[in-house]
């Protein structure tokens, strides 16, 4: 966005003081008096905390003074920077602490995206390119009292999203908590990997820079939150999709112990959250400096982001396992007992697959054909899937293909990480399973009538206004998100899931809980969803 500079850093401007109302003495000694305490305690008290006392959205952060909004929903602080703009030779680089700022540093927009392609989704119609991204967003409900903190990682593949991409306003009042939304670098920017890049970097192993981001972010979380009312010994990191796998690795990483006590992995185990070894990694980005005609990072780093951007396409982005921040991989930590020993609420929803396979079938014009459907379930998934997977079960060749590509893709592997971790600390599953679920925003649109159930994605609206629109929820669904929001608040705030009225969740056991509105059964635990999911294929392939 070409207006970066002048928003983020044109706004800046001191504070005014709050003088406030005069008062009268009824003797002179206490006129006087009065008047010089007035006195002193101007000369000694900076301006903009004397404007703090009457404006509840003017914080101080280690770094300087930011100044928010107050809406009906309580406080909300957008666009403060966490860390220096991952520009120049910082390019590819961990971050680095942010630098102090003198006045009060406007918070009342959202800082700019991460470099990345346009996409479908609402407000992303045209690219971004700029690299000074590491912002964050504070969202605070009413009150002073100290509350528990949910750091939000979005989703979109590790190339793609943003912290504005839900809008947790309302999430924080109805839950008692602080919700921080992050960016982090995405795609090449940061996920490259190179030999020379591996020579700059401390451990030897390049290509985890937005989970370092990440990790950056948190830290300024356990510096600062608390200033925002916010506990910073009651931290979880949520997120979903592409966030969801990053707690994951945030689980396996040791350089992230003691940054939050509690994690959220929603539809995020795809993979069982696998990271690319360093010689894949170094490999591609081989091929990526090949694409750019460089030898060198130095050559990269003189690149624009636009050119960066469009040689990273169709490349896989991600972390790579090996030094100080991921040693093994995530499966291996969680089994070795290496993994963070804290409470996880973890699951995924019942038709992931659905929204992937409408994109590359009906979506794309092709819809899937009872003719074709053998050929391309065994190709994709082996003889065996055909047989667990007969057509003659779903209402088209699209839903069935769906249906195997999600549980082997997201449900199984979501069941897998529940039993990893259990040995590390209590371990609560669900599965949203709201088939009646209006389609996201990013789907409302299209010219389609193709059920596409409780897909992917789809139950982030029940949580969050999802790219800060209201969605469609008829009288049921809205019961359903109230539960689903208890119960997402009641683990951020004591570490248990629980709603009123609702099922309690047991940690481990193999029970989920499923969430459904009351019209569809309600909210039950199953102990038959691994069955449902057709596991012991794909567990044992």
């Amino acid at each position: 966005m070409s207006e970066t500079v002048s928003r983020r850093y044109g706004a800046l401007r001191p504070g005014r003081p709050d003088r406030g109302p005069r008062r009268r003495g009824a003797a002179a000694t206490s006129l006087v008096a009065a008047l010089a305490a007035a006195l002193s305690a101007a000369l000694l008290t900076p301006a903009p905390a004397r404007a703090a006392a009457t404006q509840p959205a003017l914080v101080r952060t280690e770094a300087g003074w930011v100044r928010g909004e107050t809406t009906a929903e309580g406080r909300q602080f957008r666009g403060i920077p966490y860390a220096q703009p991952p520009v120049g030779h910082l390019r590819w680089a961990e971050p680095r602490p942010v630098l102090p700022w003198q006045g009060v540093r406007e918070a009342a927009e959202f800082g700019d995206r991460c470099v990345q392609t346009a996409s479908w989704d609402p407000g992303y119609e045209e690219p971004s390119h700029t690299e000074d991204c590491l912002d964050l967003n504070v969202y605070t409900p009413p009150g002073s009292a100290r509350r528990p903190v949910m750091v939000w990682l979005h989703g979109g593949g590790l190339t793609a999203g943003a912290g504005e991409d839900v809008v947790p306003d309302a999430f924080a009042r109805r839950t008692g908590t602080v919700v921080v939304t992050v960016n982090y670098r995405l795609g090449a920017m940061g996920f490259l990997a190179t030999p020379d890049l591996d020579d700059e970097a401390r451990d030897g192993v390049s290509g985890n820079y937005g989970m370092l981001d990440q990790q950056a972010a948190l830290r300024w979380v356990r510096t600062n939150i608390g200033r925002f009312g916010g506990d910073l010994r009651r931290v979880t990191v949520a997120g979903e999709s592409a966030g969801g796998r990053s707690v994951c690795t945030q689980l396996a990483s040791p350089t992230a112990r003691g940054l939050f006590r509690a994690g959220i992995v929603q539809s995020g185990a795809y993979g069982d959250c696998a990271a690319r070894t360093r010689q894949a990694a170094v490999d591609q980005g081989r091929t990526f400096l090949a694409r750019l005609d460089c030898a060198d990072v130095a050559c990269l780093r003189g690149r624009p982001a636009e050119e960066i951007l469009a040689a990273q396409a169709g490349l896989n982005w991600g972390p790579v396992v090996g030094g100080d921040f991921l040693p093994v991989q995530p499966a291996q930590a969680y089994a070795e007992g290496a993994a963070a020993g804290v409470p996880v609420l973890n699951g995924a929803n019942q038709d992931e697959g659905r929204l992937f396979a409408f994109a590359r079938f009906d979506g794309a014009g092709a819809p899937l054909t009872a003719e074709r459907y053998p050929t391309v379930l065994r190709t994709d998934f082996g003889d065996r899937a055909l047989e667990r997977y007969p057509l003659s079960a779903h209402p088209s060749p699209t839903v069935a293909y769906a249906t195997a590509q999600g549980d082997q893709r997201f449900a199984c592997p979501a069941l897998r990480l529940n039993r990893a971790l259990a040995g590390r600390g209590p371990v609560y599953a669900y599965e949203f399973a709201d088939r009646t679920s209006p389609p996201f925003a990013s789907l409302r649109d299209l010219d389609t009538d193709f059920d596409f159930g409780a897909t992917h994605v789809n139950e982030v609206q029940y949580l969050f206004r999802h790219f800060g629109l209201e969605s469609p929820l008829n009288t049921e669904q809205r019961r359903l998100s109230r539960q689903m929001t208890d119960y997402w608040g009641s683990f951020i705030r004591d570490g248990v899931p629980r709603a009123a009225g609702q099922p309690t969740v047991p940690a481990g056991g193999g029970k989920v809980l499923t969430l459904r509105t009351a019209a569809e059964g309600g909210n039950a635990l199953s102990t038959g969803v691994h069955g449902e999911h057709r596991c012991d294929l794909w567990d044992n392939p």
